[in-house]
């Protein structure tokens, strides 16, 4: 069932925006029902005041800073916040650009400051031991690892590995769709490119009667595309394995390459495209994990880096 059907209650102007995100901006399904979602809950809240999106003209300022408030009030996190208020927001917009509206009702409304919340990652030898963890060399295992791989190697998101085909691998490169259906290439590891191998020999043992399917990384029950749900658990499992003392995830595994590329001397730039940040202040967040590194070196290293009784720093 498509994102931009009948079910959003909004009205044309809604299911139009949702299409628009579909058609214009390449958005994916998660992400428009997402927006849906969040246009939804306003117009709700909306027609406790006797408003509607169905009529935005009648939306104010006022009515986006009471819903923010009531969600402050269910103790919803701030980056939810920010979230559902980028939806209304880029919605009033498109409705503004199409002269559906003459004012923005959320143009002056600033997002709610954030927490600084820095990624979870893993040190290298607990990466290490990830890749390499005891697991059987069937046609499970040999994926398992050839997965793990690829996210900690290459950086890429869970929905990029999961939504990998075969003529994406390219030798020691692979070909990934990103957000907002962009394309870059990305460089595989030696170890990744040594699994993936490893991983194709025993490949058809998952495939089935489904021979037609071109998908990388195949589930075992189905011989279909491995989703992201059983990849989610795949991650876990290697970590649980290889004795780590936190859960693990996918998005974890990024965050730890995209940091340990920074503490081996990777300029900032290379790993923002690596990772296919739009924004290289996306990237920069983890400048601070780098940082830290530093300074421990640095304080390991440095004559003058610790006071040692023998005078003031």
């Amino acid at each position: 069932m498509s994102s931009t059907d009948a079910r959003y209650k909004g009205g044309e102007m809604l299911r139009g925006f949702l299409a628009h995100l579909a058609v214009e901006k390449g958005y994916s399904e998660a992400t428009i029902r997402s927006y849906g979602t969040d246009l939804e809950q306003f117009d709700g809240f909306l027609k406790r005041s006797k408003r509607s999106l169905e009529h935005p003209e009648r939306v104010t300022r006022d009515h986006v800073r009471s819903f923010l408030a009531e969600m402050h009030r269910l103790r919803l996190g701030k980056a939810t916040m920010g979230r559902k208020l980028s939806s209304l927001r880029a919605y009033f917009r498109y409705l503004l650009r199409h002269r559906m509206i003459t004012t923005d009702p959320t143009a002056t409304i600033r997002n709610p400051k954030q927490e600084k919340r820095h990624p979870q990652v893993l040190n290298v030898d607990q990466a290490v031991a990830m890749m390499e963890a005891m697991i059987e060399p069937d046609p499970e295992g040999l994926r398992d690892l050839a997965l793990a791989e690829v996210l900690y190697g290459s950086g890429l998101r869970i929905s990029e590995a999961v939504g990998l085909d075969l003529n994406d691998v390219d030798s020691d490169v692979i070909r990934v769709t990103g957000k907002g259906s962009k394309e870059r290439i990305v460089p595989l590891s030696d170890a990744a490119v040594k699994r993936i191998r490893r991983y194709m020999e025993q490949r058809h043992a998952l495939i089935g009667d489904n021979y037609a399917e071109q998908a990388l990384f195949l589930s075992v029950r189905s011989g279909k595309r491995l989703n992201r749900r059983q990849a989610n658990r795949i991650v876990a499992k290697l970590g649980g394995l290889a004795g780590l003392p936190k859960d693990v995830h996918p998005h974890m595994l990024r965050h730890s390459f995209a940091t340990h590329m920074l503490e081996a001397g990777a300029d900032l730039r290379s790993v923002q495209e690596l990772l296919g940040h739009e924004r290289l202040t996306t990237t920069q967040r983890y400048t601070h994990l780098d940082m830290q590194h530093l300074m421990q070196v640095y304080d390991q290293a440095h004559p003058r880096a610790k006071e040692d009784g023998k005078g003031e720093k």
